[in-house]
């Protein structure tokens, strides 16, 4: 797997905020933004996999 540049524009309130939330866990701005979206993408994926699981099994 590869990697890519994905650049983005935001204000600076927000970039202060990330950089704070970032520096609580000692981690990048970069690293913080990845790990946020990777978990953001598995909790998605989870909740649909519960959807199917229980339109299978016929649960409401």
């Amino acid at each position: 797997m590869g990697t890519s540049v994905l650049s983005l524009r935001m204000d600076g309130e927000l970039l202060d905020r990330l950089r704070q939330h970032a520096a609580k866990r000692g981690m990048s701005v970069q690293d913080y933004v990845v790990r946020t979206l990777i978990r953001d993408d598995f909790d998605e994926r989870f909740q649909t996999a519960v959807e199917e699981t229980e339109k299978f099994y016929g649960v409401t």
